[in-house]
Formats: C-alpha cells, structure tokens, sequence
C-alpha cells in the first residue's frame, strides 16, 4: 500500500504503532471516512490497567484525535471469569464476581487521561462483556457459535502451542476463551458499530477468529490492527520493575515513581518511547533524538514529564520533575518524595528492614526475599547509608531532622516513612 491517506494509519504508522492488519486498505478507506469504530478489550484481572496496556490505549485516544471513528473500551467483566491464556505459560488465577466488580471500578480510572466519553459522534464508549456473555445458554451457544470453529485450526494458535509445550495444562475452560472473544467482536458490532478490533500482537489469532465468524453469521466486513508487544532495546519486557508491575493508577504507583521509570529509559529508547508513548508533535521528537551524550538525559527528561503528565496531569509530573531535580542534582531531601505514613508505635517497637522495604510498608521490592537479596548486593539504602544487615532494624533514632527515614532501592527509587 502506498502512503495512507487517513490521519489516523498515517499517525500509526509514523509513530511506530503497527504491527500487522488484516487489510490496511479497507481501514484506510473507513478511517478517512470517520466510520472505524474500533474497540480493545481489557479483563479486570487486576486493581489496575499497566503500562503493558498502554500502547492499544494511546491507539484509542489516536483513532479519537484524528476522527477515524468511535473508541470502544471494553471490560471484561465476562471473560475475566475464565482468563485469556494469551502470552501465559501457567493459568490465570480464578477471581470471584466480587473481585471483578471490584477491579472494574478502578480499572476505569485511568481511562479518561486518554480518551474522551460522552455522546457525540467521535466519543467513546465503555461496554462491558458481563452484558451479555452470562446470559448465554451454553447449548445454543455451542450450536449457534461453537460450529463454526476448527479445533484443528485452534490448535495451530501460538496462545494454544505454547501452553501445550509447557506443563502447565491448557484448561477446557481457557481453549473456550477464544470463542468468546470472537463473539464479543460480532457482538459489539450489532450493539455499538464496532468494525476493527485492536490489541498486542499476541491477540491476532483471537482477532482473526472474530472476523471469520463474523463473516460466517453475515456480518458487514470486520478490521484487525494489532500492535507490538513492548520489549526494550535490551530485549527485557517492558512495564516490570524488581518491584512488580508498573500500574497506572497513582494509588498503586506514586507520579513521582511514574515519572521515574520513564526517566530510566535506555539511549536507545528513548526516541521510539517519546513517539509512543507522548503526545508530542514529530518535528520536536525528532529534534530530541538527534541529542548524543549527557544531552539524551534531557529528552529522557522530557519523556518522563511527558508520559506523566498525560496520565497524572501536568501539575503532578512537574512536581515529579522537581522532586527528582531536588534528589539527584541538588543532594537534597525532598519533601515530594513518595511518602507512607506509618504509626509511631511501630517506629518505638522497632521495624525490621525486610518489612519496610516490602510490599506491606514502601513497596520497594515485591517480598522479604527480594529485600534480603538486594541487602546482599548492597542495593538497599537507609538515609544513604547502605544497608547491610538484613536483621536490622529501623527504630525512631533513624529519624532524620524532618521527622522521616528515607529508603532507597538502587540510586533512583526513594520513599519516605513518616511516623504518624
């Protein structure tokens, strides 16, 4: 395909977001008419989305800007009750209704930073699959659905081979979770217009299925564009820190910490970063690639307080910049630093170092054995002082002049415990 005519595929492609299509032409031609009405899917297996699912959220909020058609969010309040063994080697961990309900709620949240709702032609739209994949009577479904589906060609899905190569089982349950997903595209069709499925390239072969059963049952002609799945120029996966996972609501993951994972982006990032993940115009992205040495701090500067000010707001990635500006070049404690509160009583008592560094207190480190790894390579610090006794314990002497202690993982991550 020559040049695209559409804002849309033209910013896409551009900024490095496509991966495969199923047919560039025809989402050409629907995009420039303002009719792709394109959802992603997102289960509700965590408290947040991550930065894992950043790259189909920055595709929305493009396909909004450039008016190629509606967005369409989609919770899985359904299928999160069965778990996509998509890119899994084990299986996905059973959550109750409850649970779900529950991280539906502020899964949302972060959603708005990106994309616009409401009614007009161009808003989007959040549906959810617990509207009407519950209600489906099973032998109707595997009549009316499941014919249409080769197990033979199911088989051949690298989400499929995968986990029949590992020994951990392909439950029954997860090899239904592709039906599903297929029928929520025809689904979202009838009820929202919906004629382009979006996602990470390990949802193709989902995606696929979704047109081909739509073509099957007579739908109009259905879309897939997928993005890559992020690795960094390390080939790490990207969004996992020795903490866990980098999460995008704030309760989970401070802007200052936010700010901080961006800033630590690899030299050979950071251009690909600032195109993906900022909404900053080309001609600036290419002026800051073009920077060398000690100069590539200062676009991966402006890559932090860009991606943060997207997602936090403006106020609070500058306030993050400061913060770090404060800590690192000035030598200064600064007060912005995350900050968890903790009982006087418990400073009196004594806390052992295992725990303040740990997932209950700072959350420096996922659990008391990474902690007591890091102490044994010198990666954990109190008030700058290197810990190197893994039985210690902080205690009100550690107590600097502000009435804090500060613990550091690595030169970068810092939070404060304040006696309260």
């Amino acid at each position: 395909m020559s040049s695209p005519k559409s804002d849309f595929l033209r910013t896409l492609t551009e900024r490095g977001f496509i991966h495969q299509t199923s047919d560039l032409e025809g989402i050409d031609a629907a995009a420039k008419e303002g009719r792709l009405t394109t959802y992603v899917g997102y289960d509700c297996t965590g408290p947040s989305l991550h930065i894992g699912h950043l790259l189909s959220i920055m595709m929305l909020h493009w396909l909004q800007k450039t008016e190629a058609g509606k967005p369409v969010a989609l919770m899985g309040g359904g299928t999160t009750r069965i778990g996509d063994p998509s890119g899994r080697d084990t299986t996905r961990q059973i959550l109750t209704p409850e649970k779900i309900e529950e991280n539906k709620s502020t899964i949302r949240i972060a959603f708005d930073r990106f994309i616009n709702f409401g009614p007009g032609k161009f808003d989007a739209e959040m549906a959810d699959n617990a509207d009407w994949l519950p209600k489906l009577n099973y032998i109707d479904f595997l009549r009316d659905i499941g014919r249409h589906f080769s197990v033979n060609r199911m088989l051949s899905f690298d989400s499929v081979k995968l986990r029949l190569d590992r020994d951990q089982e392909l439950s029954f349950l997860e090899f239904n979770y592709m039906l599903l997903q297929a029928y929520d595209f025809v689904e979202l069709n009838r009820r929202y217009g919906c004629i382009m499925q979006m996602g990470g390239s390990d949802q193709w072969g989902n995606i696929i299925n979704g047109i081909d059963l739509g073509r099957r049952l007579g739908t109009p002609q259905l879309y897939a564009l997928t993005c890559p799945l992020m690795t960094t120029a390390s080939g790490a996966k990207m969004g996992k820190t020795a903490s866990g996972a980098v999460w995008l609501n704030a309760d989970l993951l401070s802007p200052y910490d936010y700010w901080q994972f961006w800033r630590n982006t690899e030299d050979a990032d950071v251009s690909r970063f600032l195109k993906l993940f900022t909404f900053l115009p080309m001609d600036e992205i290419e002026r800051l690639s073009k920077l060398e040495g000690a100069e590539i701090n200062d676009a991966k500067k402006i890559l932090a307080t860009e991606a943060a000010a997207i997602l936090h707001g403006r106020e609070a990635a500058e306030l993050a910049a400061e913060t770090a500006r404060k800590t690192f070049e000035q030598g200064a404690l600064a007060e912005t630093l995350p900050t968890v509160e903790i009982s006087t009583a418990l400073i009196e008592a004594g806390l052992g170092v295992l725990t303040a560094f740990g997932p209950e207190y700072a959350k420096l480190v996922p659990s008391t054995s990474e902690a007591r790894r890091q102490i044994k390579s010198g990666g954990l610090r109190v008030n700058d002082q290197v810990v190197t006794d893994e039985r210690g314990v902080l205690r009100q002497s550690d107590l600097t002049s502000e009435g804090v202690i500060k613990l550091s993982f690595g030169k970068k991550r810092h939070v404060l415990l304040r006696p309260v």
